[in-house]
């Protein structure tokens, strides 16, 4: 699978918005910051589940052969759950064989090289509804396989079985896509560091204890047993211990979020210090990742879901319907709901409209529609949201309804929500959220009151602020500024990131107090925004925490440059600071770990030519279409860079591909139109200026270029005509009112 569907430059992405006043205020930060420290645990101060069961028997009995448990363990015959006795399973032409040589579990299946080898099956991964087994690689990866036993149906599956990944791509099992070291350490072991070297792309990845122990959560229990066998009878509890039965229920959530969300990292190392937001950053309701309305798109496991609902709004939190310890439900059935909703009311077909007991009924299957991920892993949505038919007719997103009545659709959905409910007499955040995404007119000032108005959730906030890019003006990002100051650390997190590479140094003063802030995240988002200021230009009073903040920001670097993205990143920072020949370097290197990635090697064609490499950069677009022919932006890039060589007829030929690709893609009419009009082909230059009015009637860049060939071609009165119109739609513009004056008085 290729990386370009949702394009975007990392060199043109850099939006100059033009301020003549120079910003002075800052934004006041509400709580000095604390900067912690990143220091390791030592893996001895982590005792394991026997010294816990000395005081809660119970609780690590009920803990014994959870998911947590079986997280992860040494492959032997006993945790080994599939079948090894010489099988063989088929998927996407690669054939995989089972089998057991000498007492030790091996499969012999496609490498990184694209032909067959024997591995070694090292570890297994969880135990229901699919298990998961480890080889290791060179250089301390140790890597999944792609190939999974199903426990229920007792067979091999692939984890994707319509899903074609050649081995040359990142994507493969034996690449970066099902690295153990950094897409599953973390959260399958206890005190994990990943310990990785970019020098020669190795891993030495330590951890305390193989599985989610008792202390992955509570944090180490040294200091804990030393106290209680101190102070005996007197013991108090400390801060030292987490989720415990005293942690408010936002504070657990977002203890328990670090392993179920979908999130990128900021720390070394989870070291039980600070908050979540001290060590990851979520993902946001964006990116593919959720529908236009919040609902769960790909994987993302949980938290982004349930930091959406009423529910946690209102303090209910995981251990309310979780049993902490075995992680199975509280209760069975509606029971499970009925605890805080009232029986009569909503445990009723007046309610519900179905028969009672049947499927319908269940409460889960209206609120909590899921999805499958894995292979055969249905997850429920925990955005406890109420079906709306009405959106899915306006943003394609599902519904519960029909998503259970797949032989109806969503007018039936709709028709039939609005006989029994009425139409709804409530705002949901997606109601504002949606538009945005779809690019409605409006849509704009629904972000915005939904960013404003914190009755929201606020990962809805900050993703409506993270949208606002689609409506870029002056006005909106003075308007976004002011979420730089938002209570919320994820708000004031979406809105650096929105902001940062779109506003020149004229606003860098909005991002400098911005050092201080409380969350680790927060600061170095704020620390990237600055990236174009050298640090003699950060005030006396923010010097400390520009130095110390830098530290926090290579070490972001450092536990990410195992990522293709992370590489890019320090690209991206070299590429603000002007230094090309580094930002080039480390976008060469993203590539090294992710070959097939075309987002990045569209950015680094792009800053080849702007460094004069331009037949690197003609490589690096032909490599591009070779990999993804149907990619139109990439044929544009391609025809401008030609053009800017004088090999036109080249240029026109990629031009007219990008429309062939993306057709409704206004500004490959502009181009294409001069192009033509370069070989002095005026009657083409004509018709595809016309051609992109159709489109766009109003476009002022069409208009204009039509203008300029008509009176190139002594067509003066339809030039005059065109001009008056440029005039009359664009008023403020002092170049579409020079022609108009000009052509005025020609045609007097």
């Amino acid at each position: 699978m290729l990386k370009t569907s949702n394009f975007l430059f990392f060199v043109s992405v850099f939006l100059l918005i033009s301020c003549n006043s120079k910003k002075e205020k800052y934004v006041q930060v509400k709580k000095e910051s604390v900067f912690i420290a990143s220091k390791l645990i030592p893996d001895n101060h982590f005792l394991g589940d026997k010294a816990c069961a000395e005081c809660h028997l119970d609780e690590v009995e009920q803990w014994t052969g959870s998911h947590h448990d079986k997280a992860m363990q040494i492959a032997t015959d006993t945790t080994i759950l599939g079948n090894f006795d010489n099988t063989t399973f088929k998927s996407q032409g690669v054939t995989s064989r089972f089998f057991k040589k000498e007492g030790i579990y091996y499969v012999n299946t496609e490498g990184p090289d694209g032909k067959n080898h024997d591995y070694k099956i090292e570890y297994t991964f969880g135990i229901t509804p699919l298990q998961q087994y480890i080889v290791m690689f060179p250089n301390g990866h140790y890597q999944c396989l792609r190939t999974a036993w199903d426990i229920k149906k007792k067979k091999w599956f692939d984890l994707y079985p319509d899903f074609k990944v050649v081995h040359s791509e990142w994507l493969h099992w034996s690449r970066g896509g099902l690295n153990w070291n950094n897409m599953c350490a973390d959260c399958h072991s206890t005190n994990v560091r990943k310990n990785y070297k970019k020098d020669n792309h190795s891993y030495d990845t330590k951890y305390a204890i193989i599985n989610v122990n008792c202390e992955a959560c509570h944090g180490p229990g040294k200091n804990h047993i030393e106290q209680v066998k101190t102070q005996g009878d007197n013991y108090v509890a400390t801060d030292g211990m987490w989720m415990t039965k005293d942690t408010k229920p936002k504070e657990l959530v977002d203890q328990c979020a670090r392993c179920h969300m979908r999130r990128e990292q900021y720390s070394g190392h989870f070291n039980f210090e600070g908050s979540m937001l001290d060590h990851y950053y979520p993902q946001l309701l964006g990116n593919n990742l959720y529908h236009p309305d919040g609902q769960i798109l790909d994987e993302v496991y949980v938290y982004g879901s349930f930091v959406q609902s009423k529910m946690y709004q209102n303090n209910v939190t995981c251990t309310d319907c979780h049993n902490p310890h075995t992680l199975k439900l509280k209760f069975e059935g509606n029971a499970l709901c009925l605890q805080c909703h009232e029986q009569p009311k909503y445990d009723a077909p007046s309610h519900h409209f179905h028969e009672a007991g049947s499927e319908g009924a269940k409460c889960i299957n209206c609120h909590m529609d899921g999805k499958v991920y894995m292979g055969n892993d249905y997850r429920r949505d925990h955005s406890f949201r109420i079906p709306r038919p009405d959106q899915s007719l306006k943003y394609g997103t599902p519904n519960a309804c029909t998503q259970c009545h797949t032989d109806k659709d969503d007018t039936w959905a709709w028709e039939q929500f609005k006989k029994n409910y009425g139409e709804p007499d409530y705002t949901h955040f997606s109601d504002l959220l949606a538009p945005g995404f779809s690019g409605e007119t409006d849509g704009y000032h629904k972000l915005l009151t939904l960013a404003k108005d914190t009755i929201y959730p606020e990962i809805a906030r900050a993703t409506a602020v993270s949208v606002m890019t689609n409506y870029y003006t002056e006005d909106v990002i003075n308007n976004m500024i002011r979420f730089l100051n938002d209570d919320s650390a994820i708000v004031r997190g979406a809105t650096i990131d929105a902001l940062g590479d779109a506003v020149n140094k004229d606003y860098a003063n909005y991002f400098i107090p911005l050092l201080k802030d409380p969350k680790r995240t927060v600061r170095v988002k704020a620390f990237y925004a600055l990236g174009a200021l050298d640090e003699l230009q950060i005030p006396e009073a923010y010097q400390d925490a520009y130095k110390k903040v830098k530290k926090e920001f290579d070490i972001h670097l450092n536990v990410t440059a195992d990522f293709a993205g992370g590489r890019a990143k320090r690209g991206s920072y070299y590429l603000k600071k002007g230094d090309v020949i580094n930002a080039i370097k480390s976008f060469e290197s993203a590539l090294e770990i992710d070959g097939l990635n075309n987002l990045i090697r569209s950015s680094l064609a792009n800053l080849y030519y702007q460094n004069g490499q331009a037949k690197e950069a003609e490589a690096a677009f032909k490599t591009i279409i070779n990999q993804e022919p149907e990619f139109a932006q990439t044929y544009y890039s391609y025809a401008l860079l030609l053009g800017e060589q004088n090999r036109v007829e080249e240029a026109i030929t990629q031009m007219q591909l990008a429309i062939k690709y993306m057709p409704e893609n206004i500004r490959f009419y502009y181009n294409l139109s001069l192009l033509y009009d370069k070989v002095n082909n005026l009657k083409q230059a004509e018709k595809t200026a016309v051609k992109g009015l159709k489109l766009a009637p109003q476009n002022g860049d069409l208009l204009y270029v039509l203008a300029y060939l008509y009176q190139k071609n002594n067509q003066i009165d339809k030039a005059a005509n065109i001009s008056q119109q440029l005039v009359q739609l664009y008023p403020n513009n002092q170049q579409y009112l020079a022609l108009y004056n000009k052509l005025k008085g020609v045609v007097q």
